[in-house]
Parts: structure tokens; C-alpha cells; sequence
């Protein structure tokens, strides 16, 4: 090997180190950067020629023959933002919008996430996160779009159905008067209470009695105070619902009717039909014992349930590990707002990196194959967590070192050619 060769040859090796000293002090550099993917710098020999004889096989030195990404999973940090989500296993959150001059979608592992102040769900940048729209229902839609948290309210919702559970004792007896709605204590053998909601949202507590009325028939009457009722008299109870109740002879729901169940609630829809169900009837093809009971034991409520609620509005939203976002509403309801979604790659080693936090397909990577989190081998999703960067500090130190020693001793290289060129030039003199 020539001495200009040996020249030409440290040359590659200094250059080669010093880009691997630029990958290392990358990955140290972003160590404490969310959802970062450490980088690993893949060193390649060269020869003189491609020939086939002894001397074209000379080493030419080495070059950097690619930086690959490494996709080890970083450790979760637990923050205290339900927006905050992470990645447990395969798969990238996908935002939309402009990052550095160039518009699309984007792939990343931070899911430093807030809302904007149009219920966009936007990371550090104002990238919009994509996912799937919810329906007025809360049934997930499947178009991708930018995903939106609303609605922020919930109008109120009127009752249109009571279900009760109660067990009526079985041991009770006929009282000595009719029920009287103006006496129903004095009147009937057990009271069950719910609260119910009309058109504008108003609470309204309607009191069922219950009253034995032979061996195995009750009737039942829903009750509600007179100042509550259009033309109603404060202080005096107003039956707005009333049916019977009849049983078989182990205690078991036979038959349930409903006569009327009409209410005219103050300032509110005038004629609100509420539908009250005891349970599953023997007569309705049931069981007629998930409900309403006759058994020989003290009367009591076991379940009482309504459809209706009072307007509200979002107090919190929790994330599934699916990706399902559900709200939190002020008036107790829970509705789902929509889904995040999650793209998986053919190849993620041909993702092309983007900077802040993000990477962009290509040809070698294939499409986005877009999806709910923990389905088709993409990750769960983990809210109020962080994906840490995956870059362990210690090795990174090992790996400079090694890169400064390559560096050092390919300087020496240089510096020895260099002196035996020298001697060379001056024997000629």
C-alpha cells in the first residue's frame, strides 16, 4: 500500500468516526426527549476495486454506511394529564398539520397532548391528533379526521323510563281503605322513591306505594307533590301513574299493567309519558325474577333506575387502553367522544425521521396501516403516562469513547504517513 494510500485511507476512518461521534451525541443529547428513539451508527469497509487479484483487495478503509433508528420500547412516566398518552408496544400516533415546510401526516411516539381552544386534540406543535368520530349516540364513526372532544355539554334529557326493583312482602296486609294518593302512607303497604328529570333538566322525586290488594295482586301508584304539577296544589300529593302488580305462588312477577302515566311538570313539555317497568314478567316470556319480587321477607328496594338526567358539562375525559376517549360529564352521564387511532407500518426501519418527534413514510416503510390501539398487533394505549427516550446514557458513553479511540488512533495514521511521506521528499533532496 502506497503512503498516499495510508493518507487516503486514515482520512476515511476520521470521517467515519467523527459521524458516528455526531450520532452518539445525539442520542445524549435527546435522552430526556418523550417518545425519542435512540440512533445507531453502522460502520462498512471499502476496497480499492472490485477485482479479483490480490492487490485490488487492498482495504480502502471505511465509511458510514447508514444510521438506524432503534425501536426499542422506552420506559412509561406517569404525569398527572389525562391527555398525556403513551404507547405500550407497537404503533405511532398519527398527527396532521405542517412541520417544517411540509404538510400531511406525521408519525410519533410523544403523546404530549392537550386541548386547543376548539376542542382539537393538539400536541406541543399544534398538530392535530387524528382518530374517529363518535356519533350523537357515542357509536365510533370510521372515518379518519381530526380528533375533536364534543360535545363539551350535554343537553338535558327528559325521563321516558323508570325501572324499579323492589320486593313486596309477601306477608303483608290488605290495608282497610282504597289508596288514597292524599294519605298514601295510611294507604298502601311500602313506599319506593326516584328522581326523575323533565324537559328543562328539573329534578322531580315521584314516590311509588305499593298496596296488597289479595292474596298474590298489589297495585302500585306513582306519586308526586302538587307544587311540582301544572295547576297542582302545593302540599297535596298528585298521582300521575298508577298500575297492578300480580304474582305466581313462588314469589316470582306473573303480570305487571300500567293504567295511566302522564306528567305535566311546571314550565316544562306538558303530557311527558314515563314508562315504569318492575321486571321481567313471566307473561313477557321473563323469568319475572330480576325485578319485582313477592317474597316472604321485609319490603325493600333492591334497584331504581331512570333514563333521564339534568344538562351538564365535561368535567374530565378518560382514554381506554383501546383508545376510546369517554367524557365525564357534570350530571353523571359518561359519553364517548371518539377513538385515537394507530398506524402500523410493513417496515418501520423505512421511516425516514422528521424532527420534533416526528417521522414520515416512504416507499421502503409502505402505508400507514391505520387502526384502534391493542388490535392488530398495534399497542394499548396508556393514558396519563409518557413514553421515555429509549437512550441509555451509560452506553452512549461506552460508544464515545470507543468512536474517540477510532478517531485517535486513525489521526495516528495520518500523522505517521504524513512523517514517513516526509522522509521520503527528503532522501530525494
Amino acid at each position: 500500500m502506497s503512503i498516499l494510500r495510508t493518507l487516503n485511507t486514515g482520512a476515511t476512518g476520521l470521517s467515519a468516526n467523527g459521524e458516528a461521534l455526531g450520532v452518539v451525541s445525539d442520542n445524549i443529547a435527546n435522552a430526556n426527549t418523550i417518545g425519542f428513539k435512540r440512533s445507531r451508527a453502522d460502520f462498512q469497509d471499502m476496497v480499492a476495486s472490485a477485482g479479483k487479484s490480490e492487490l485490488t483487495q487492498i482495504g480502502a478503509g471505511s465509511r458510514l454506511g447508514g444510521v438506524s433508528q432503534m425501536w426499542k420500547q422506552g420506559a412509561l412516566l406517569s404525569t398527572e394529564s389525562s391527555t398525556d398518552l403513551a404507547l405500550s408496544g407497537d404503533g405511532f400516533f398519527v398527527v396532521n398539520g405542517t412541520a417544517s415546510g411540509v404538510s400531511g401526516n406525521f408519525y410519533s411516539r410523544a403523546g404530549q397532548f392537550h386541548l386547543d381552544k376548539d376542542g382539537f386534540v393538539v400536541n406541543t406543535d399544534d398538530l392535530k391528533l387524528q382518530g374517529y368520530p363518535a356519533d350523537s349516540r357515542g357509536q365510533i364513526l370510521g372515518t379518519l379526521s381530526d380528533l375533536r372532544i364534543g360535545p363539551t355539554a350535554l343537553p338535558a334529557t327528559s325521563t321516558a323510563g323508570v325501572r324499579l326493583g323492589v320486593n313486596v312482602d309477601a306477608n303483608s296486609t290488605v290495608p282497610a281503605n282504597a289508596f288514597d294518593p292524599t294519605n298514601p302512607a295510611a294507604t298502601s303497604n311500602f313506599p319506593s322513591s326516584v328522581t326523575v328529570y323533565d324537559s328543562l333538566g328539573n329534578g322531580h322525586q315521584i314516590t311509588t306505594y305499593f298496596n296488597k290488594t289479595g292474596t298474590n295482586d298489589w297495585e302500585w301508584h306513582a306519586v308526586v307533590d302538587g307544587a311540582e304539577i301544572t295547576g297542582g296544589t302545593p302540599g297535596v300529593p298528585f298521582e300521575g301513574a298508577s298500575g297492578t302488580l300480580a304474582f305466581s305462588t313462588d314469589g316470582a312477577l306473573q303480570t305487571e299493567t300500567t293504567v295511566q302515566s302522564t306528567w305535566d311538570f311546571v314550565g316544562a313539555t306538558a303530557g311527558q309519558q314515563i314508562a315504569f317497568d318492575f321486571g321481567s314478567s313471566i307473561d313477557d316470556g321473563g323469568t319475572g325474577l330480576d325485578g319485582t319480587t313477592n317474597f316472604a321477607s321485609p319490603s325493600t328496594t333492591n334497584a331504581a333506575t331512570q333514563d333521564g338526567y339534568a344538562a351538564g358539562s365535561v368535567t374530565g375525559i378518560n382514554v381506554a387502553a383501546t383508545g376510546v376517549i369517554t367524557g365525564v360529564f357534570t350530571n353523571g352521564q359518561r359519553r364517548v367522544l371518539g377513538q385515537v387511532a394507530v398506524a402500523a407500518f410493513k417496515s418501520v426501519d423505512g421511516l425516514q425521521r422528521a424532527g420534533q418527534g416526528l417521522w414520515v413514510q416512504t416507499e421502503d416503510s409502505g402505508e400507514a396501516l391505520m387502526g384502534g390501539a391493542s388490535t392488530g398487533g398495534r399497542g394499548a394505549i396508556v393514558s396519563g403516562s409518557l413514553e421515555q427516550s429509549n437512550v441509555d446514557i451509560g452506553r452512549e458513553f461506552v460508544d464515545l469513547i470507543g468512536f474517540q479511540r477510532g478517531f485517535q488512533a486513525n489521526s495516528k495514521v495520518i500523522q505517521t504517513a504524513d512523517e514517513m511521506y516526509g522522509e521520503l521528499v527528503n532522501m530525494k533532496r
